[in-house]
């Protein structure tokens, strides 16, 4: 993913949009669908559309989701899409004022939840797909490493995930082959103690 389409988030107002389990759900139904309607949201997420619609409207504010008005086949259809593929944030950004660094902090635990939720989710299925199972995966790693071989180590896991990514976006499978379906990578890395 090149870097312009990353959108680094500075303002809290945003965070605070993103700092919802729903508006979680709703952008990662957009990464993975592309453009669509309240009403498609609503059947991805179990939800009713009038609440999916609030949602919306909330992550719309942020500047998050944008109206998509050339896909509608009327004027009453209302298609959305995401203003960018990425968000980035640290809560470095944040530091110099204690309620926007609460916001921050708020939006990361918001999103290791969601991570966490996915796994238990994929956890309570995995038996029932038999041909995933034994490729599906967990790694994880004691290193010693500085600041900087931590940046590095960074950049290098992110820019494998953007080649995956970038890949299963352009190669079609064949008639003969499996159909590619949405899998979920993610990573920390942080300093802590056993």
């Amino acid at each position: 993913m090149e870097e312009r389409q990353v959108r680094q988030v500075t303002d809290s107002r945003v965070l605070t949009a993103l700092a919802h389990p729903l508006r979680r759900r709703l952008m990662d139904v957009l990464k993975v669908d592309g453009p669509s309607t309240a009403t498609s949201m609503a059947g991805r997420t179990d939800q009713a559309v009038a609440n999916v619609s609030h949602h919306i409207r909330m992550l719309r504010g942020a500047d998050l989701v944008e109206e998509a008005p050339e896909l509608a086949r009327d004027g009453r259809e209302r298609w959305w899409r995401l203003t960018s593929p990425a968000l980035r944030w640290t809560d470095v950004d944040f530091a110099d004022n204690p309620a926007s660094a609460a916001v921050a902090v708020a939006a990361q635990s918001i999103n290791l939840e969601r991570h966490t939720t996915l796994v238990r989710s994929w956890n309570a299925v995995a038996d029932e797909r038999p041909e995933w199972r034994p490729v599906a995966f967990t790694a994880d790693k004691w290193l010693h490493l500085t600041p900087s071989e931590l940046q590095q180590l960074s950049e290098e896991m992110v820019a494998l995930l953007v080649r995956w990514a970038e890949r299963s976006l352009s190669d079609h499978p064949g008639q003969d082959e499996p159909r590619r379906e949405p899998v979920f990578v993610f990573a920390y890395g942080f300093p802590a103690a056993p």
